[in-house]
């Protein structure tokens, strides 16, 4: 079953939920209208705290090397706490 949440008066369904821990609320405090342009929102706890980040599929206008979301287990590995919890959610068009 698809879980579906709206950020921003955009949808997005919960594609992965590691260590089950997505939060809604918390999301939804700290998503910007600046998430608008990427393809998925990865959230990620470290030091118990949330953090964000965007990523984007190719053909998106806005891609980068540094957001292409075929690297986020890159991301997850170099950048986030080690087996950190963390979610991701993808923009449904």
């Amino acid at each position: 079953m698809k879980k579906i949440y709206k950020l921003n008066d955009m949808d997005y369904e919960l594609i992965e939920n590691y260590k089950d821990c997505f939060n809604y609320q918390l999301v939804e405090e700290k998503a910007t209208d600046y998430f608008n342009t990427f393809d998925y929102i990865l959230g990620d706890y470290s030091y118990d705290k949330l953090r964000l980040k965007g990523f984007c599929n190719k053909d998106n206008k806005n891609f980068k090397s540094y957001n292409d979301f075929e690297k986020y287990k890159i991301y997850l590995k170099e950048e986030c706490a080690y087996d950190c919890g963390y979610f991701i959610l993808k923009k449904i068009s």
